[in-house]
C-alpha cells in the first residue's frame, strides 16, 4: 500500500487542505499470469519415464467453494531417495539431471501432476516429504506447505543411529506421528498434510485453499524462519517450518 498526500495527489484541487493525508490505496492481485512465461516444456517431470523407482505425485487445487482452480502453479523441492538435498542446476534443460525441483500448472480440472521419485528422510528419525510451494488467483504472495509420505517410518533394526547412513543406505525415517510439525497440529488439520497412496502405487495430495462447504479442512500452510536457515531450499527440506 502507498500513502498520498492532498498536495501531491490533486494539488489545487477544491476542498483539499495541502499536505492532508489521504487513505492508503488497497493493494490489489496483479494476474494471474502463470501461463505465460512460467509454464516450461517437461516442468513437471523431475526423472524419465521408466527411472527405476519413480512415483507419480498429484492431485487437485480447490478454492473456497469447492471449486477446482484451473490456473494455478505448483512447485515442488525435495530430497533425493537417499535424503540428500540436491544443490545443482539443470532443472530447465531436463536432461536427465535430478534437480529435486519442478514446476507444474494445473488443467481445466484443476489437477496437476509430477513424475519424480519418494524422497528419502534428510535426518534420522524424521518424516520424508516434499515441499510444495502454491501460486493461485487471488494471492499477494505464495502459500508454503508439505506433502509427508503416507507410509514413513521403518522397522527398528535395534542398531542406533549415528546420524550417518549404514553401507550408503539413507536415513530410517521416523513414524509420521513423532514429527514435530504433525504433532502439533490436531488430526484433522494433519491429515491435510499427508498424502495417499492411490491403488496403482502414485501419491495423491489435494490442496485447499480454504476450507470447502462441506467441512473439509483448509490445507496446513507454512511460515519459514529464513534468518535462521540461510537458503531457501535447505529451510524447506530441513525443517524451520511454523503453521
Amino acid at each position: 500500500m502507498s500513502e498520498r498526500t492532498a498536495a501531491s495527489a490533486s494539488a489545487g484541487a477544491p476542498g483539499t487542505v495541502p499536505g492532508a493525508l489521504l487513505p492508503p490505496t488497497p493493494g490489489q492481485t496483479v494476474g494471474p499470469f502463470f501461463g505465460y512465461a512460467l509454464p516450461y516444456a517437461r516442468g513437471n517431470e523431475l526423472v524419465e519415464a521408466g527411472t527405476p523407482g519413480a512415483v507419480r505425485l498429484h492431485g487437485t487445487v480447490y478454492d473456497g467453494a469447492g471449486a477446482p482452480v484451473p490456473d494455478a502453479l505448483i512447485e515442488i523441492w525435495q530430497a533425493d531417495p537417499a535424503g540428500a538435498v540436491v544443490g545443482r542446476s539443470g532443472s530447465l534443460l531436463r536432461d536427465g539431471t535430478f534437480t529435486g525441483w519442478g514446476r507444474a500448472e494445473t488443467d481445466r480440472e484443476g489437477g496437476y501432476w509430477f513424475r519424480t521419485v519418494t524422497p528419502g528422510a534428510t535426518e534420522p528419525g524424521r518424516a520424508p516429504f516434499f515441499a510444495v510451494t502454491v501460486f493461485a488467483r487471488g494471492l499477494q504472495d505464495r502459500l508454503h506447505t508439505r506433502a509427508y509420505l503416507p507410509d514413513a517410518g521403518a522397522p527398528d533394526d535395534g542398531e542406533p543411529d549415528d546420524g550417518e547412513p549404514d553401507d550408503g543406505e539413507p536415513h530410517a525415517p521416523g513414524p509420521l506421528g513423532a514429527e514435530p510439525l504433525l504433532a502439533s497440529l490436531e488430526p484433522g488439520r494433519r491429515a491435510t498434510l499427508v498424502t495417499s497412496r492411490e491403488p496403482d502405487g502414485s501419491l495423491r495430495f489435494d490442496i485447499r485453499l480454504q476450507g470447502g462447504p462441506d467441512g473439509e479442512e483448509e490445507t496446513v500452510f507454512l511460515t519459514y524462519d529464513t534468518a535462521a536457515h540461510g537458503s531457501r531450499v535447505h529451510g524447506d527440506l530441513q525443517g524451520g517450518a511454523d503453521a
